[in-house]
């Protein structure tokens, strides 16, 4: 039976190489320092440990999957976004039908509808989708009466689908890479351990001597900025993406 491998470290997967990144740099600014207190931080050894971090890059979001995803991703808000004018035009219909005095828009599903696509949840879309889709079929005299079409009603059922099937994709990629990184634990336990060497030598340099590069030497605090670059790129990424959504 083969040996259980555990994480060394309390990060995200994906957290650890971009940690590593910033040891790196502050390791090359402040190598004259490491070097002075001892000659195992030559060149040599910041050279393997910046090809450690690449090799844990490239485990954890290779750039193949990451294309992929961002494909998907894209797909799936194009899929949202399409949205916003057919939930436009049955809000109409409903008015005209005055449809809205027995079933209000937000009981229908398309106030929720907006809000998600508005929001980016695509699994909240899907439910969505499926009470706005039920509705369709059940109001379909009436709103038909108004001018409804059938190339209208599958619009949403067609987004529905493509929407769960990118949600899916999705999944199964992120899913498939945690089982690779499982597997390969090992290399992301050796590359925390010499983070984890190089920010215990940090400490003994500058915990009496500077603040600042204290805190660039501190896990927690490194972890921090870690969170706050993945945060900070996922907004800007959708915004965007974000098209101008007007009821």
């Amino acid at each position: 039976m083969a040996e259980l491998i555990l994480r060394n470290y309390n990060c995200k997967d994906e957290e650890l190489p971009t940690i590593g990144n910033k040891v790196l740099f502050s390791l090359k600014r402040d190598q004259a320092d490491f070097i002075s207190y001892s000659h195992k931080f030559e060149n040599d050894y910041v050279t393997a440990f910046e090809a450690k971090i690449q090799v844990v890059f490239d485990l954890v979001e290779p750039k193949s999957e990451t294309v992929q995803l961002k494909i998907i991703t894209d797909s799936v808000y194009t899929t949202m976004d399409g949205l916003i004018d057919p939930i436009n035009r049955v809000s109409g219909y409903m008015t005209l039908g005055k449809l809205n005095k027995i079933i209000s828009e937000t009981d229908f599903g398309l106030t929720q509808l907006r809000k998600s696509i508005k929001g980016r949840d695509g699994e909240n879309v899907i439910k969505c989708l499926h009470t706005v889709n039920l509705n369709l079929e059940k109001f379909k005299t009436e709103l038909q009466a108004q001018g409804l079409s059938a190339e209208l009603v599958a619009k949403f059922s067609t987004a529905a689908t493509l929407i769960t099937d990118g949600k899916q994709k999705q999944y199964e990629i992120v899913s498939n890479r945690k089982l690779i990184v499982q597997s390969n634990l090992g290399i992301c336990n050796d590359l925390y351990d010499q983070i984890s060497e190089i920010l215990s030598i940090g400490k003994i340099l500058y915990k009496a001597t500077d603040a600042v590069k204290l805190q660039e030497y501190t896990f927690s605090e490194l972890k921090k900025t870690a969170k706050k670059t993945s945060s900070d790129a996922s907004v800007s990424d959708d915004k965007a993406k974000t098209s101008t959504t007007a009821s």
